[in-house]
C-alpha cells in the first residue's frame, strides 16, 4: 500500500479514536453532573468523527464551521450519510455554543444526557461508514 494511503488510512483512525476518548469523556462528565463539560465532550466526539469522514477525502479542516459544512456538502447533501446527522451535529454545535459561552444560559440535564446519547450514535454510524468503505 502506497505510503500516502497509509498516512491517510492513520488519519482517519487517529480522529474515529479521538471520537471515541470524548465519548468516555462525556459520559465521565454526565455521570459526575459535569453538564458544560459533558456536551463540550460530546461536541468534539461529532467533530472528530466527521472530521475522520472528512479525511477519507483528503477534506479535514481545523474551524469548526468548516467542517460542520464540508460534512454536509461532502456527505448529506450526496445521501452517504442520512439527514438526522446533519440535524444531530448542528445541535450539538448550538448547545457546545451555549454550555462553553452563554454563562446566564444552561442546558439542561435532559438534554445533555440526549445530546450524549445522539454523539454515541453519531459516532457509531460514522464508524460504521467507515467500516463499511474499508477505512477501518
Amino acid at each position: 500500500m502506497p505510503e500516502e494511503i497509509l498516512a491517510q488510512n492513520r488519519e482517519v483512525s487517529l480522529y474515529m479514536a479521538n471520537a471515541r476518548e470524548m465519548l468516555e469523556a462525556a459520559q465521565l462528565m454526565l455521570d459526575n453532573g459535569f453538564y458544560g463539560s459533558a456536551i463540550n465532550r460530546a461536541y468534539y466526539a461529532v467533530f472528530y468523527a466527521a472530521n475522520a469522514l472528512l479525511a477519507t477525502k483528503r477534506l479535514a479542516r481545523n474551524k469548526h464551521s468548516g467542517v460542520i459544512s464540508a460534512f454536509r456538502q461532502h456527505f448529506v447533501k450526496t445521501a452517504f450519510i442520512e439527514n438526522e446527522y446533519s440535524d444531530v451535529y448542528g445541535r450539538l454545535f448550538a448547545d457546545r455554543h451555549i454550555s462553553d459561552y452563554e454563562i446566564n444560559d444552561a442546558v439542561e440535564e435532559e438534554q445533555v444526557s440526549v445530546d450524549v446519547d445522539d454523539a454515541r450514535r453519531f459516532v457509531a454510524r460514522m464508524g460504521n461508514y467507515l467500516t463499511e468503505e474499508g477505512w477501518l
